[in-house]
């Protein structure tokens, strides 16, 4: 047998047993009490428009502040990580290994119950809201720091000492040349950030919050304690999908621009 003829019966041996293996678990699995649990027609239209209007807004809310408090943050840790102080890269280095070492759970839990008692009286912009900004964006920070760094590294030497031959101070020509370009660098794995931010904004749980501050997760927990079914939980995830899938896309779409550009 020709190696070409043996590559395509395996490929068709493998494509054979990956079909038995569906037809034996759709035969297997009960249906109907799966349907019955996780989706519900009547339990699921009772999720609307709530779903909508509160959950779903306020986790597109906590996801994109968070982001924002860690995209500038990222940017001052990942500049003190390049700098050549050398104070400057060992805090920049701590905050980059504790903060990626952490549990996020653990951050949250910091941010709800640790600075309160630590610093008796103060309020977070936004209560409930910017505590999530902060927490997430301590998190994100960590990782887009070194994201950012690596941005920064890759843009060519030359151009920083063309810039500094016309007479630029570094700062100008960091921030009008080198950051501009690492940034146009860094979009795909920024984006992957986004979508990963997403999802952890619910841990949002465990601060503690209102009816009217309830995420994704929050949500379908609490409609699934009322009606004892599984149903919100499942539809709330479906929800998570309907974002983190497209921005997924993007970031494929954006990697394959850049992949052409270079």
């Amino acid at each position: 047998m020709s190696p070409r003829r043996r590559r395509r019966v395996v490929r068709a041996v493998q494509y054979a047993v990956f079909a038995a293996a569906l037809a034996a678990v759709a035969t297997m699995a009960d249906w109907q009490r799966l349907q019955e649990q996780f989706l519900e027609p009547d339990v699921a239209r009772r999720l609307f428009p709530e779903l909508i209007t509160v959950a779903l807004l306020n986790t597109i809310a906590y996801t994109l502040s968070g982001f924002a408090v860690g995209l500038v943050l990222g940017l001052v840790v990942a500049l003190m990580r390049l700098s050549s102080v050398g104070p400057y890269r060992w805090v920049a280095m701590v905050y980059i290994e504790l903060f990626r070492g952490l549990p996020a759970l653990l951050i949250f839990i910091f941010v709800g119950v640790g600075v309160p008692l630590a610093f008796p009286g103060l309020q977070f912009p936004g209560e409930t809201y910017g505590q999530v900004a902060c927490a997430l964006g301590l998190v994100s920070a960590a990782y887009m720091a070194e994201t950012i760094r690596a941005g920064i590294q890759a843009v060519p030497r030359g151009q920083l000492e063309a810039a500094r031959s016309l007479g630029m101070s570094q700062f100008t020509a960091m921030r009008s040349i080198v950051i501009p370009q690492a940034f146009r660098i860094v979009v795909p794995p920024l984006t992957n950030e986004l979508v990963l931010l997403f999802k952890d904004s619910s841990l949002v749980l465990f601060l503690g919050v209102t009816l009217q501050q309830r995420e994704l997760t929050k949500f379908g927990r609490d409609l699934a304690s009322t009606t004892a079914n599984t149903t919100p939980i499942f539809v709330a995830g479906l929800c998570y999908l309907l974002v983190t899938v497209p921005l997924g896309q993007v970031v494929r779409r954006l990697e394959a621009k850049h992949a052409k550009a270079r």
